[in-house]
């Protein structure tokens, strides 16, 4: 049995953890806090528990297949509910719900915005052939130039070399600014304005509308935790509280980790899934970039964040709401411009206590609520005016929503800023690590097999495929199936996604 260490119990760890064991590696897992998960992890404030990060799962297909490729189903081990609808969205004006029923989003749509129901159906068949097309890239490696050749990339090549944005493509099919950004939102997945992003990422949106979304039962944190049973009932070892100091090299190889506390641990290969440039500048030793060398590339966004445990359940308010800026346009741009924090902010919450009765007391709810904002790289003022930002985030949610008296029942809160982020080993706070522009993606996107290294690999949102949790487990298979390939030893893959992306809804 070959021995394998994964730095780190995220998302893209734990998934490629459980591939690996069930393939017959010794896989040891070590994790710096005292619980698996990462930005995935749970967030216990007294009785109400939390998500700490993502907050909803789509393309549920590509965590079936990782289940089944271990001979698992995730309904054995976490309960799915697929909400309907998925999302209201609210606008100076103007508020849609959102539905993965194709009648049903497009009479919302025309009730909302006249004349725009023929242009949601032209946009949703356009966008299955764009998806199948593109889909097949995003399975494979990019860790060789010759990469650009496989006839998959070159199949769509139209779609990924495109000049235009993800808006541009939306300027294609609606007429109403509000309405594309009902398909443009998506982009702040990646941490990246819709002006900005390539065009080819306008099928996060269809991903979402074609095939829905799902809450998990006690929170998203309650997969993380359920995979990490899972990865041990298959032999793997997760070491909590167990911090890296350093990767130890002979050469271009890893040949193990030092620990803070000074053990050593051997390995014949070495997933990182810690955040990459936080990783690539503390714990790769002689092979450490500087933080000015990692600062010339381009990062996503941050996030501001407030946890707050109530007294009160909103039963009337949605399980997921977006308040956009009054001016949606300069708010992204004072976001990715890094350098001013609006006052005039997008505002998105969670209100998961109407269809959970798990993370919180009976009678009482949790409410989570995020704030798209400017990383840290050019440093960071949050203790200063944090208090303040987060009243007038409060203040928001109070004119947009049914939450007049929001402020009498918040019992507990915890505050996340930029910094929070940056002190829990996020570099410059960019919570959705690197931008996702063309030239930091595939080939010149990390590598799954890191350039320069024999035997350490990535997993995670700074290697490819990128950010999102179904490419997060899409990275963890990807590095998993190099490592088996290294070694001669089969694989055996399952493939959902084939038909899924085939069919066709008139």
């Amino acid at each position: 049995m070959k021995k394998v260490i994964i730095i780190g119990s995220g998302p893209g760890g734990l998934a490629s953890g459980m591939l690996l064991a069930h393939r017959g590696y010794e896989v040891t897992m070590l994790e710096k806090q005292d619980r698996v998960g990462g930005r995935n992890a749970k967030l216990k404030l007294g009785p109400y528990t939390f998500d700490t990060g993502p907050t909803f799962l789509h393309q549920k297909f590509t965590l079936d297949e990782i289940f089944a490729e271990v001979g698992r189903k995730p309904e054995d081990y976490a309960k799915f509910i697929k909400l309907d609808p998925m999302t209201r969205l609210s606008w100076p004006g103007a508020s849609l719900e959102t539905s993965c029923d194709r009648e049903k989003m497009a009479a919302n749509i025309e009730k909302v915005f006249p004349g725009e129901a023929d242009s949601y159906r032209r946009f949703m068949n356009d966008h299955a052939d764009k998806l199948e097309a593109i889909f097949p890239c995003l399975l494979r490696p990019y860790d060789q130039i010759s990469s650009f050749l496989s006839p998959h990339l070159l199949k769509a090549f139209k779609y990924v070399a495109t000049p235009n944005s993800v808006m541009d493509i939306l300027d294609q099919y609606f007429s109403d600014d509000r309405l594309k950004l009902a398909f443009t939102f998506q982009a702040k997945y990646l941490g990246m304005s819709p002006w900005k992003c390539p065009g080819l990422f306008s099928i996060l949106s269809y991903i979402e509308y074609a095939h829905g979304i799902y809450h998990v039962e006690g929170g998203l944190a309650e997969l993380s935790e359920a995979m990490g049973r899972l990865f041990e009932e298959l032999g793997g070892k997760i070491r909590l509280s167990t911090e890296v100091d350093e990767i130890l090299f002979t050469g271009k190889s890893a040949r193990g980790v030092r620990l803070k506390n000074g053990d050593e641990l051997a390995c014949d290969h070495l997933i990182c899934n810690a955040d990459y440039a936080h990783a690539r500048s503390t714990i790769f030793g002689e092979h450490n970039k500087s933080r000015e060398e990692l600062l010339k590339k381009k990062y996503s966004c941050s996030t501001f964040m407030l946890y707050l445990g109530l007294d009160k359940i909103y039963e009337d308010e949605p399980h997921h709401h977006i308040i956009f800026a009054d001016d949606y346009l300069k708010n992204v741009q004072d976001i990715q411009g890094e350098r001013e924090v609006s006052k005039d902010m997008s505002v998105y919450v969670r209100n998961s206590s109407i269809n959970d009765p798990k993370v919180a007391p009976p009678g009482h709810s949790q409410i989570y609520v995020l704030v798209p904002t400017i990383n840290n790289r050019h440093g960071d003022r949050w203790e200063e005016h944090k208090q303040e930002y987060r009243d007038l985030v409060v203040d928001r949610i109070i004119a947009n929503t049914g939450m007049k008296d929001l402020r009498e029942h918040i019992v507990e809160e915890a505050v996340f800023t930029p910094t929070t982020w940056e002190d829990n080993d996020i570099f410059i706070g960019a919570t959705f690590n690197l931008a996702h522009t063309i030239d930091q993606m595939l080939y010149f996107r990390p590598q799954n097999r890191l350039s320069g290294f024999n035997n350490l690999y990535l997993t995670g949102g700074g290697t490819h495929p990128g950010s999102g949790l179904p490419t997060i487990f899409e990275s963890a298979r990807i590095s998993s199936n190099l490592i088996c390939k290294t070694d001669g030893l089969d694989k055996f893959e399952i493939d959902f996604a084939s038909d899924i992306l085939a069919e066709r809804t008139a």
